[in-house]
């Protein structure tokens, strides 16, 4: 019986041995990770009239999530039953009952339909959020 454990032993060491060397090459030749599968571009136009562009690698399915993400551009806003409504981006406010100002939003050169929650994300679609005066 000492023969018999000494094989089994042996099996199980192959067994651990050659699952360790599947793992090693899995993760040498597996698959890579990759930023996200839609690439978007994000252009504040500020109260000047300059733009800044951002482009952003996302899984995001809606304009707000991707305007959370995109790295050195800040949004805030007040929650309401329609979503997020854009108060500020980038530090400037943009103050409806002051002077009329407020943030549009643009998708692909044409005036949203929806809002940042609401708005669909696709792949190589231009986002525009313009400060406007009413």
């Amino acid at each position: 019986m000492n023969t018999k454990k000494a094989s089994n032993k042996k099996i199980w060491i192959a067994a651990l041995v050659l699952a360790a060397a599947i793992a090693a090459l899995y993760l040498a030749f597996g698959p890579k990770s990759v930023q996200g599968a839609k690439t978007v571009t994000v252009e504040v136009t500020d109260d000047t009239g300059s733009t800044v562009t951002y482009t952003t690698h996302t899984d995001a399915e809606y304009l707000r999530q991707v305007l959370e993400e995109t790295d050195g551009l800040t949004v805030e806003g007040q929650e309401s039953s329609y979503g997020l409504m854009i108060e500020s981006v980038n530090g400037l406010k943009a103050d409806y009952d002051t002077d009329g100002a407020y943030w549009s939003v643009y998708v692909n050169g044409e005036y949203g339909n929806y809002g940042v929650d609401t708005q669909p994300v696709a792949d190589g679609d231009v986002y525009g959020l313009e400060y406007t005066l009413d």
